[in-house]
């Protein structure tokens, strides 16, 4: 990613938990109903790296377990993320990457809402109104310069 100005230069880095969930007999059992839960969705977007920075999301604790709710029934999936400074100029970027992660793995049925963490970023509400427009996203991905980039963010997620 060629960002030469660095937002954040000494992010604060956090240890990464190992992935909890194995796989299981049932995985690949057709005959059983398997819900998508936070766990799964997590495992998605954890190995996303930074725009800014060669760390995962995981790794600056831009996103975690808990701040994940997915509904399977009801088809709805909700990240809330947190910046690493509450003026972060990525903060968009970081969530146009989960964005696209979860709409290239999960089933198309599912709707899905991004948004900051509340009180984590000084210009929240603009950011969630951005990441969470159609036409806005649409428009980010049809830009060839910021879907390199965003394609360079997933490449190490697993």
């Amino acid at each position: 990613m060629n960002i030469t100005q660095k937002i954040n230069d000494a992010p604060m880095v956090y240890e990464v938990v190992a992935k909890t969930r194995g796989i299981q007999d049932a995985d690949f059992d057709d005959a059983i109903d398997d819900l998508i839960d936070s766990e799964e969705v997590y495992d998605l977007i954890r190995g996303i790296n930074d725009p800014e920075h060669p760390l995962t999301l995981e790794q600056l604790h831009v996103t975690n377990r808990e701040h994940i709710y997915v509904d399977d029934h009801g088809n709805h999936v909700l990240i809330e993320f947190t910046p690493t400074i509450p003026h972060c100029s990525m903060a968009t970027l970081i969530g146009l990457c989960i964005r696209v992660r979860l709409l290239r793995s999960l089933p198309e049925r599912f709707k899905i809402d991004i948004k900051v963490r509340q009180g984590t970023h000084q210009s929240e509400d603009q950011v969630n109104k951005q990441l969470n427009d159609k036409e806005r996203v649409a428009a980010a991905l049809e830009n060839t310069y910021l879907l390199d980039v965003v394609n360079q963010c997933l490449a190490t997620a697993a």
